[in-house]
């Protein structure tokens, strides 16, 4: 085979299966196919994998090339061209979903504890400790039973057979007492956090 052949003559052999006549295409028409195809991507090894994509349409349907539409290089550009932009589309559709991967991480946020924040924790477990020890014991009991056993008021009084009036007044004067207490420990904290003049 020489280079006598027209593209039209090429491209019937190779719809028969002519690997032969696809390389002779492949030789004339490479050059221009990777220069539009690099123009478009601006990266060598994308261009590369275009002209190896339309190559293998050219393989595959190049029988959809009419002649009376065009010149068949008209037609293999245009061929180049829409590959580089589904090629660019697809690039694009996944940065775009990597940015909202990447926000959706950016939202979760770190649920694990800071030192400080532990240490303010505990300190505030502690002030609470020490102001249920000013309670007397009846109101400590409900306090526990409700606060650190998920009672209800309901439920303390069922369980622990006292009058449901008594269980709302015990942990009102409860909840009074350690807000007292607990301000007063906070003050006394200020004081002593003062610098001394």
């Amino acid at each position: 085979m020489t280079e006598t052949w027209t593209d039209v003559e090429l491209l019937q052999k190779i719809a028969a299966g002519d690997r032969q006549a696809l390389a002779e295409l492949y030789d004339r028409y490479e050059r221009m196919v990777y220069g539009l195809a690099w123009r478009l991507m601006q990266d060598a090894q994308l261009a590369e994998e275009i002209v190896q994509d339309v190559f293998t349409r050219v393989w595959q349907k190049g029988q959809s090339y009419d002649p009376d539409q065009g010149k068949f290089s008209t037609w293999l550009l245009q061929v180049t061209r829409n590959r580089a932009l589904d090629v660019l589309k697809s690039r694009k559709r996944r940065q775009q979903e990597t940015l909202q991967d990447d926000a959706q991480w950016r939202d979760v946020r770190d649920e694990a504890p800071t030192t400080e924040d532990a240490v303010l924790v505990n300190l505030q477990r502690q002030e609470i400790r020490d102001a249920l020890e000013t309670l007397h014991e009846d109101q400590q009991a409900v306090i526990r039973w409700m606060y650190f056993q998920g009672l209800t008021q309901q439920e303390v009084s069922e369980r622990y057979k006292i009058p449901l009036g008594t269980v709302k007044s015990r942990v009102r004067l409860a909840l009074n007492r350690l807000k007292q207490t607990m301000e007063m420990q906070r003050e006394r904290g200020d004081r002593h956090a003062q610098p001394s003049v």
